[in-house]
């Protein structure tokens, strides 16, 4: 090969290289931008919420063309949000709703992906089958049902009848399942040899090694539990036994009114702040524990 044609094939792959640079930050820059376009469309109904929640009733009425900034900011919307409905006991509720079903449905899910993950009966993948076969089965139904079942027992406007419909999911139960099935099981046969219980195995070995899947499947049901508005709307239609979920239309029927929409997006503000922090704090978790859940080892 000549000087020339060496020089030559040296250029030509310097010329490749810069080309593909090139393309790979026009890329780049495509992707940011389609990015930067996403999370406005989503972050910006958030933004409207707190901008309105901070206008006067008059300001907000008074605006032929929406403002997207405050010129006289005013708190009084919040302090109306609590003071137009008892709030604050709407909050107190929700928070009993939410520590009581989340740690019972903890206790469930453990229990039952233990059993199916490493336990040893009769017909297990039938009834494990049986089992999911129920995600098929449409919510309303399960609410009529559960419903009839509650109110036969009489835990209408009860904690109770609020609670017990919720402390299992059959998603749950499945992805931390598949969480324990990646541990090895020589683990486990070792533990047995050793004359270790299996409750103690669990508690010692699993749930520890779990604890990244355990952690999002609790963040999950908690924002389950905030959120939860049709099961208690039918089951409860006393105001001492309303989440904050059901304050918001019990805030729009017998507090400040429909018309009041600065004082709506005040309380809806109040209502979604501790759950924006709690996704905040704890977004790393939620995606390892998913991405564990869903990776076979």
């Amino acid at each position: 090969m000549t000087q020339e044609n060496v020089v030559f094939s040296g250029t030509a792959a310097t010329d490749f290289s810069s080309q593909a640079k090139r393309r790979r930050r026009i890329r780049t820059s495509l992707l940011y931008v389609f990015l930067t376009i996403w999370a406005v469309a989503v972050l910006f109904p958030f933004y409207w919420m707190i901008l309105t929640s901070f206008k006067s009733q008059g300001a907000y009425n008074s605006e032929q063309t929406p403002k997207f900034y405050v010129s006289e900011p005013t708190a009084e919307n919040y302090r109306e949000a609590f003071t137009a409905v008892p709030l604050a006991r709407y909050f107190g509720n929700t928070l009993i709703f939410t520590i009581v079903t989340t740690a019972l449905m903890m206790v469930v899910i453990i229990l039952a992906a233990f059993a199916f993950a490493r336990l040893k009966f009769r017909g297990k993948n039938l009834l494990f089958t049986l089992f999911l076969s129920l995600m098929m089965i449409p919510n309303e139904l399960v609410i009529i049902t559960n419903y009839v079942t509650i109110t036969k027992w009489d835990l209408r406007n009860s904690f109770p009848g609020l609670i017990l419909p919720s402390i299992t999911s059959v998603f749950y139960i499945y992805l931390l399942k598949e969480t324990f099935e990646q541990i090895p099981e020589e683990l486990y046969k070792a533990a047995k040899v050793d004359g270790t219980s299996d409750f103690k195995y669990l508690r010692r070995v699993m749930i520890p090694i779990a604890r990244p899947t355990l952690v999002t499947i609790a963040i999950l049901k908690v924002i389950e539990c905030w959120n939860s508005y049709v099961w208690p709307r039918l089951i409860t239609d006393k105001a001492e036994y309303f989440l904050v979920s059901n304050g918001i239309q019990e805030i729009r029927e017998h507090g400040f009114g429909r018309d009041n929409i600065p004082a709506m997006m005040a309380a809806v503000v109040v209502i979604s702040v501790p759950l924006i922090v709690l996704f905040l704090i704890f977004r790393n978790k939620i995606m390892e524990g998913v991405s564990r859940g869903g990776i076979k080892a």
